[in-house]
């Protein structure tokens, strides 16, 4: 007996582990006790050096000295704020009018909102809950199928795992020893790719079950122009135009490809469109003086800049330029001609989309670009989003304090689990476990692949019982020196696995996405306000079916991972490449030449 512990102690530990999760003993504590508990019977048998447990106080002084987890408060912090701040009922107002009349219309509204709150909060409940009290009841008024509204809802709100500033990210950059950073700008292509699956599928849906999708009633539409047309090919235009403007600025830069491309070039489209909607409110076909001047002012600007060696903010005030001519343009048409270039659905789209866009740069443009790290682009989420509910006039104490005790506690729980896991990590090395598991996985047949296929599927069903947290602080730690050893990209391969842990949000019965769907859905009929007619509920089952079709693209987009590794690893085009001829050579010029008339010292022996 004593034999066969000894020679299985690795995957015994696993088994114990798994039988007190499943008897319902917090993960951290599991975590430590099964550690504490199979030390202590190592020492017994003689299989676990006691000594090990002396650098247990120094490893939880360490994971509590990670600067880079105070990242997770600052972007749950942010997410939290921007949640109570109203944002997301104006995207979802706005742009469910925008899409409203096509059928799908308010489901599309859903994947393109659930895409910008994702990489404004990062948290998934806060997405999820905001769209589910927003756009749930509008949906389920204008006829949408109930699994439809729900698996869109649910899936949309997930997408804030995986598009940067994801918690989950940071935690998988730490347990895999690699950038944030590079994290972030690794996985940022992907998410919006996944956004785009979801909105096909949504297309599909609507296009042959029109019934499930329908379009809103004409009397529902808002934001339309004196002449009865909503306006919304003034907005096509101004996007366009903004668009342009954005990738001529950035092209004349040294970026040229991969996300920090895709979130500047956006950065500059929003100046320009903000610019322009702006100048069009403010000042308009009637102060046309007042826009002449300004423009002048800029190129003047833009002129002193340019012959001043400023090449940075000569292509910045391009941006302001480009956006004070656009109004220019539209004040002189509305001015001979009576027609508007510039909407009230387009003015509306503009300013709404204004704060989100900023936060998305201020935080992921700095990291992208190496101005901050991503704790302190955390810090400038998080004062950014104060700044954001202290304009909306949403700030207050009581704001404040609920989403520091939610920080708080959520921190805590992480920061635990992670202290659990060092020790069950401690003890599971000691007795050689990594060993273990790494001729386990490295004898699998087919060699890397062969690799890759067998952590999916064990992903995929361990998702079913844990969350991502207790994923990425248990098994990523085990897999990562094998797929360093096999030679796969630590990055690709972290947001491979994190595109494959959203599952877990998504899994019926467990996912917790879906029981966040569930806290707000209707349990009971009721009588809609606004049509005055009674709706039916929402079932469980309905909810759970809902998430299956986007569960389905969710493995379709690991597996396009897999098959185009490089939607992941341009994070490498602005790696800086050693020469080390180059470094040799710039050593040697900077070592001081040696002196031929130099004497030797005398030696004094006395």
């Amino acid at each position: 007996m004593t034999a066969f512990i000894i020679h299985n102690m690795a995957p015994l530990m696993f088994a114990a582990l798994i039988v007190l999760l499943l008897l319902g003993y917090p993960v951290a504590f599991a975590l430590a006790a099964n550690g504490l508990i199979f030390g202590w019977i190592g020492i017994e048998l003689g299989l676990f050096n006691p000594n090990f447990l002396q650098a247990l106080p120094e490893r939880v002084y360490g994971t509590m000295n990670n600067e880079v987890l105070l990242a997770v408060p600052f972007f749950t912090f942010m997410g939290l704020i921007l949640e109570r701040s109203g944002m997301a009922e104006d995207l979802l107002d706005t742009i469910g009018q925008l899409f409203g009349p096509v059928r799908g219309g308010l489901a599309f509204a859903v994947v393109f909102v659930g895409a910008l709150l994702a990489a404004t909060t990062g948290v998934v409940a806060a997405s999820v809950i905001s769209m589910g009290l927003i756009s749930l009841p509008i949906m389920l008024r204008y006829g949408y199928d109930r699994r439809v509204a729900t698996g869109v809802i649910a899936a949309s709100g997930t997408l804030a795992q995986i598009i940067p500033p994801s918690l989950v990210l940071i935690v998988m950059a730490d347990q895999l020893g690699r950038s944030v950073g590079d994290m972030y700008e690794g996985a940022f292509i992907p998410g919006l790719i996944l956004s785009g699956l979801y909105a096909g599928y949504i297309a599909l849906v609507a296009i042959f079950s029109p019934k499930s999708a329908p379009g809103l009633p004409p009397e529902a539409i808002g934001f339309q122009e004196p002449n009865g047309s909503r306006g919304a090919w003034h907005l096509l235009v101004l996007v366009v135009f903004s668009a342009l403007t954005g990738y001529y600025v950035m092209s004349q830069t040294e970026v040229r490809s991969g996300a920090d491309f895709v979130v500047l070039t956006m950065s500059v489209s929003v100046i320009v469109a903000f610019l322009s909607a702006a100048f069009n409110r403010l000042l308009g076909a009637k102060r046309l003086v007042l826009t002449i001047v300004i423009a002048a002012a800029l190129v003047a600007g833009y002129v002193t800049l340019q012959n001043g060696g400023h090449a940075d903010l000569a292509l910045l005030s391009e941006a302001l330029i480009a956006g004070t001519l656009y109004a220019l343009v539209a004040g002189l048409l509305e001015r001979f001609t009576g027609r508007r270039l510039i909407s009230r659905l387009a003015e509306q789209v503009t300013f709404v989309m204004v704060p989100p866009l900023g936060l998305i740069f201020l935080v992921l443009g700095t990291i992208f670009i190496g101005l901050a790290t991503p704790t302190e682009g955390g810090a400038m989420g998080a004062a950014g989003a104060v700044i954001l509910a202290l304009a909306r006039k949403r700030l207050s104490f009581s704001l404040l304090r609920q989403a520091t005790e939610s920080t708080a506690k959520l921190s805590a729980f992480v920061i635990f689990i992670l202290i659990g896991a060092r020790v069950f990590s401690l003890t599971f090395y000691g007795v050689d476990g990594h060993k273990w598991v790494e001729e386990l996985l490295l004898a699998l047949p087919g060699g890397e692949v062969g690799f890759l296929v067998f952590v999916n599927i064990l992903i995929f069903f361990l998702a079913f019982f844990l969350d991502y947290f207790e994923l990425a602080f248990i098994i990523i730690p085990l897999l990562a020196p094998v797929a360093d050893r096999l030679g796969i990209d630590l990055i690709w391969f972290g947001v491979m696995l994190a595109v494959n842990m959203q599952t877990s949000f998504m899994h019926p019965p467990f996912g917790f996405a879906l029981f966040f769907l569930r806290s707000v859905a209707p349990r009971k009929s009721y009588i809609d306000r606004i049509t005055g007619k009674r709706t039916a509920p929402i079932t469980t089952g309905q909810i759970y079916w809902g998430a299956v079709p986007f569960v389905i693209i969710q493995l379709v987009m690991v597996a396009l991972i897999v098959l185009f590794p490089q939607m992941v690893t341009h994070y490498k085009h602005g790696a800086v490449q050693m020469n080390q001829q180059q470094i040799e050579e710039q050593l040697r010029e900077l070592a001081p030449a040696p002196d031929t008339n130099m004497q030797p010292p005398p030696l004094n022996f006395q």
